[in-house]
């Protein structure tokens, strides 16, 4: 089996993942991890929504681990494509977004823009249930016509 191939779709599977575990999870069942996110309760640097790092690399984690142990089969590649899309939703949404880390803060191109407003009309949204755009390197084509949309 080609392990690159395997990387990759586990990386663009990960979106999806993203947005179902973002929709259904972070603005539902565990909402009260989440929510210091949205509303900012929470003083100084980390905030309870961080939790969620923990728990989402746990995947990750146990595939590289599993992978490893029986001789960087498949399982690995599933774990690395996890782990990368871990860094990539770590470098666009905490560095690029929302600034946690203060690199890439004039970066400025078409699809920057769109994840930039595409976020910023999630975070308009300080309830549990009315929010909008939960995934975060896939953007509707909506962000990338208008550069005033936020709707």
């Amino acid at each position: 089996m080609n392990y690159l191939l395997v990387t990759v779709l586990s990386f663009i599977a990960m979106e999806g993942v993203a947005w179902f575990t973002h929709k259904y999870i972070m603005h539902g069942l565990l909402w009260s991890l989440h929510k210091d996110h949205h509303n900012k309760e929470t003083d100084g640097f980390f905030e309870n929504n961080d939790f969620f790092f923990l728990i989402f690399a746990l995947p990750g984690i146990i595939g590289l681990l599993l992978g490893e142990l029986h001789g960087y089969n498949y399982l690995f590649w599933i774990g690395t494509g996890i782990t990368l899309y871990g860094f990539a939703y770590f470098l666009v949404h905490d560095v690029f977004i929302h600034q946690r880390f203060k690199f890439f803060r004039h970066s400025d191109n078409f699809y920057f823009r769109a994840i930039r407003r595409a976020h910023k009309v999630h975070h308009k949204s300080l309830e549990k249930q009315k929010g909008k755009c939960f995934g975060m390197l896939w953007v509707p084509v909506k962000y990338f016509k208008n550069e005033n949309s936020t709707a």
